[in-house]
């Protein structure tokens, strides 16, 4: 990663299941992400203040998926894992979150800035997969969920991004099952509702595209959005930032992309700004 946005310090690579961002925090109002997260300060400390839960002060901080939240860093910048809940299995978060903030949060805290450093300076070859990923952040993988073959298949649909827009009926009508009996299905094996995942991964989906010159409307419909201003709308609600305020703040920043959905073996791409 030679180029001048990772120099600068700011990256994000993204897998499927896995993003590592180093970069602006910026200054959202609240936020409510539908991954598992893991912030941990470059340097100082943040400040945690999620719903339900007292303030905190720290190094690191644990946010569990779908949690209104707000973080502040004492720096500019701040180092983020999203992990996206449904590749895990059940009480693999809760298990993380512990260690996470036990006596052994220190070694997390090192161990995440020596993981930054490394992408920083060592180039990405070859493809990565959720265990090294998981590996180079945490030193062991989390456990995978088994899925419903028919649930794999569904969500492969939703993050192709590319044709007609991918709603609960057609993913039923693929899987050989009634909508209310996929939706059920859906809901039992990922944790979540159908429109709720698909709205959140579209929204993550945006991040391939933060650091370049787009026509907000035009990437809205590419992403799978009905208008500009449900486009807007998801965008805030997930990252508590309007769409040009992250194009805006991510101009520096070099982003690295592994794999595709449903394909393990593509190589690495880039696009830096």
């Amino acid at each position: 990663m030679g180029d001048k946005s990772s120099e600068a310090g700011q990256l994000m690579l993204i897998t499927p299941e896995r993003v590592f961002y180093a970069g602006l925090l910026g200054r959202p109002r609240q936020r409510c992400l539908g991954a598992f997260l893991v912030y941990v300060a470059i340097k100082g400390g943040l400040q945690l203040a999620a719903e339900g839960a007292a303030e905190g002060y720290s190094e690191l901080a644990v946010v569990p998926p779908n949690l209104r939240h707000s973080i502040a860093s004492d720096y500019r910048s701040v180092i983020c894992i999203l992990i996206e809940p449904e590749t895990v299995c059940d009480g693999a978060f809760e298990l993380l979150a512990k260690r996470l903030s036990s006596t052994q949060r220190q070694f997390f805290v090192e161990r995440l800035r020596a993981a930054y450093e490394q992408l920083r300076h060592q180039p990405c070859t070859g493809d990565i997969v959720s265990a090294a990923f998981d590996i180079m952040c945490f030193g062991e993988a989390l456990p995978p969920r088994i899925l419903d073959a028919r649930v794999v298949q569904a969500i492969a649909q939703i993050g192709r991004f590319s044709g007609d827009p991918v709603t609960a009926a057609s993913c039923a009508a693929v899987a050989g099952l009634s909508a209310s009996r996929f939706l059920h299905l859906f809901k039992q094996q990922t944790g979540i509702s159908f429109r709720s995942f698909r709205a959140w991964k579209r929204a993550r989906h945006l991040l391939h595209f933060a650091n370049q010159d787009h026509n907000l409307a035009h990437l809205a419909q590419e992403i799978g959005y009905p208008d500009s201003t449900h486009f807007s709308h998801s965008i805030r609600h997930f990252y508590g930032l309007k769409p040009r305020a992250i194009f805006s703040g991510s101009r520096n920043l070099a982003i690295y992309r592994s794999g595709l959905v449903g394909a393990g073996n593509s190589a690495w791409t880039q696009e830096a700004g």
